[in-house]
């Protein structure tokens, strides 16, 4: 008691008291990742966005979807059973900026992908009460006539490549999301993705891109690429990239 009244009476050794306090707990919270290559484990089959679905998360964001949808599944008995495993960070680690959420107006989405069908996702868009009945969400019939200019998301990946790299993307693309030959090709692959194009097409994005990939027309208009397109591609890949029928924590790094 004696001790705690010469804090409290005097405000100049309570104010030092709290800065020393801060400074250890700032010390014990960040010295340690100066001894750690990274804060977000490599998990196998992960990889970056294709334009493709880089147009539908872009979409995602301007239409404000984060706002009633969380992409983040917390580690609790209740949230596992309802929608998953668990969000991994390396799930997050495409994301300029993360999707997490903060409120679920509507399910969360982080599994969402390949849960139904491209028209299920259609006629959602186009009037989500003909498939739920009691949902608030707004219709986006206009995705479906809204065709998207595959040009610029060259400039795009390359942008991106530039928040990845404090100091800019190096010549030989060490460290870069994306390669040259993804920036160079980044208007062909967003066609192909969508069905636009022939199968050779198709399978130059697969050996750029890797690991699992949708390619298919999905808004049912094979003669452009629309936004409904981008939205569907992106919804239909969130959560599916990991296996987690064989995820282990130590044996999936690479």
């Amino acid at each position: 008691m004696a001790t705690h009244d010469i804090f409290e009476k005097n405000s100049i050794l309570l104010a030092i008291g709290i800065v020393i306090v801060i400074s250890i707990a700032g010390l014990i919270e960040i010295v340690p990742l100066y001894f750690i290559g990274s804060t977000i484990e490599k998990v196998n089959g992960m990889r970056p966005y294709t334009p493709l679905e880089l147009a539908g998360r872009d979409i995602y964001v301007r239409e404000g979807c984060y706002l009633c949808h969380s992409q983040m599944i917390r580690p609790f008995r209740d949230e596992v059973e309802r929608y998953g495993h668990y969000s991994l960070a390396a799930e997050s680690a495409y994301d300029h900026p993360f999707q997490w959420g903060s409120k679920r107006t509507g399910p969360d989405l982080a599994r969402v992908g390949n849960k139904y069908s491209d028209k299920w996702h259609r006629d959602h868009m186009n009037n989500p009460r003909s498939i739920v009945p009691e949902s608030v969400m707004p219709g986006y019939s206009f995705l479906a006539k809204t065709e998207i200019d595959a040009s610029r998301y060259a400039a795009h990946l390359r942008a991106l490549n530039w928040t990845a790299q404090p100091n800019g993307v190096s010549k030989n693309d060490t460290g870069a999301m994306y390669t040259k030959a993804m920036i160079a090709n980044a208007a062909a692959d967003m066609k192909a993705q969508a069905g636009e194009t022939d199968s050779d097409e198709a399978e130059a994005l697969q050996k750029r891109y890797g690991g699992k990939l949708n390619v298919r027309d999905f808004d049912g208009n094979p003669d452009k690429v629309t936004e409904l397109d981008a939205m569907i591609a992106y919804l239909q890949m969130l959560g599916t990239l990991v296996d987690f029928k064989t995820y282990n924590a130590k044996a999936n790094l690479r």
